[in-house]
């Protein structure tokens, strides 16, 4: 039985163009249950709201939806950028398993995840990360290595 496919209708703002990434496979999958099938190779470029530079870019290899209107994402990375015209990054996370929230632009995750920066990496269980302000909080089995030189007073 095949049921009619979804109408297509024009979303305008940029919350069109960041939700058609992550519901466009869902929707326009025809019979396909999204639960048993999920969106493959997914990716979500996040952009600032001011002058449409990248801040935020998130990477899954499979991807579907979770519970209370989150994402489930498998092999996650998220590759956090400076949000202005260098376009550096600044972090990368990466976990096994997570959930995105796009409304709040937050991932969390029971899974390992790892952090990396410039000067440090971060390694860890029970983790959110809060895109707003850019804090990644680790609850379980944290390590931190810290690759810099430390001028403490002695």
């Amino acid at each position: 039985m095949n049921a009619a496919r979804p109408s297509f209708r024009r979303i305008s703002g940029r919350a069109g163009l960041l939700l058609l990434p992550v519901l466009g496979p869902l929707l326009f999958a025809g019979d396909a249950d999204p639960t048993t099938n999920p969106a493959v190779n997914w990716v979500l470029p996040i952009f600032t709201d001011a002058d449409g530079f990248r801040s935020l870019t998130l990477r899954g290899s499979t991807v579907k939806p979770g519970e209370g209107g989150g994402i489930a994402v498998t092999d996650l990375n998220i590759t956090v950028f400076s949000g202005d015209a260098s376009a550096r990054v600044e972090t990368v996370l990466l976990s096994h398993a997570a959930t995105f929230f796009p409304k709040e632009s937050r991932a969390t995750g029971t899974d390992g995840v790892r952090a990396i920066r410039d000067e440090l990496e971060v390694t860890g269980q029970d983790w959110t990360y809060e895109h707003a302000g850019k804090k990644v909080s680790i609850r379980k089995n944290v390590r931190v290595v810290y690759q810099a030189p430390l001028k403490l007073p002695l």
